[in-house]
């Protein structure tokens, strides 16, 4: 279906994505498409993306605090050291998304992302290094005209899963890279398109 912007109560034009949904709509004016260099939010969100597929985004959004509770904030060091019994209580946690593969890919990932922060140049960097260090600006004008990947979210993903990352397929990726600014597909007639594309800071090198 194309969708155009459209104009809210507020007088502001957003995406249409969100609709009226209050959570949804400040999650698209605060978060979405922001520029995120921080190592530990963005294994968070990549993992969320993860949980995300066959499911809609506002599903995991409103679980997202359930989800910190049970893994531990996304703290990759205790994740990776999960055990049987941690799993059972995962998967019997119904604040959370059910799903034993995609709790055991996330112990996966975990493990390594450590290996990338012991012995890379650390998850922010490799991950930002596909951009050159700075966003993709697009000027998508209606929600048809945008892609559900890309030939570079295609080669991110056979990067992570060459380094044991689970469930990160290339239309998972590219949603990742949609929610961490990675590229801005605000529409051009979305008010966050211009916000967002001043938001191009490089990111923090890692200390060697």
């Amino acid at each position: 279906m194309t969708r155009a912007a459209r104009l809210h109560a507020d007088g502001l034009t957003r995406c249409p994505w969100p609709g009226d949904d209050p959570l949804y709509v400040t999650y698209h004016d605060t978060e979405w498409g922001v520029p995120e260099y921080d190592d530990r939010a963005l294994f968070e969100k990549l993992i969320l993306d993860g949980f995300q597929a066959g499911l809609s985004w506002i599903t995991i959004l409103r679980k997202r605090d359930n989800f910190r509770r049970a893994f531990d904030d996304f703290q990759p060091e205790k994740i990776a050291r999960y055990s049987d019994k941690k799993i059972h209580a995962l998967m019997d946690d119904t604040g959370i998304v059910r799903n034993r593969a995609k709790i055991e890919g996330t112990i996966n990932s975990a493990k390594s992302y450590l290996k990338i922060m012991e012995q890379g140049p650390g998850f922010s960097a490799l991950l930002w290094d596909f951009m050159d260090g700075k966003p993709k600006i697009n000027q998508f004008k209606t929600t048809a005209s945008v892609p559900a990947s890309t030939p570079l979210s295609v080669k991110i993903s056979k990067d992570l899963i060459s380094r044991g990352f689970k469930f990160v397929g290339p239309t998972i990726v590219y949603a990742f890279m949609q929610a961490t600014g990675m590229v801005n597909d605000h529409l051009v007639t979305c008010h966050c398109h211009d916000t967002c594309s001043h938001l191009k800071r490089r990111p923090r090198l890692k200390a060697k």
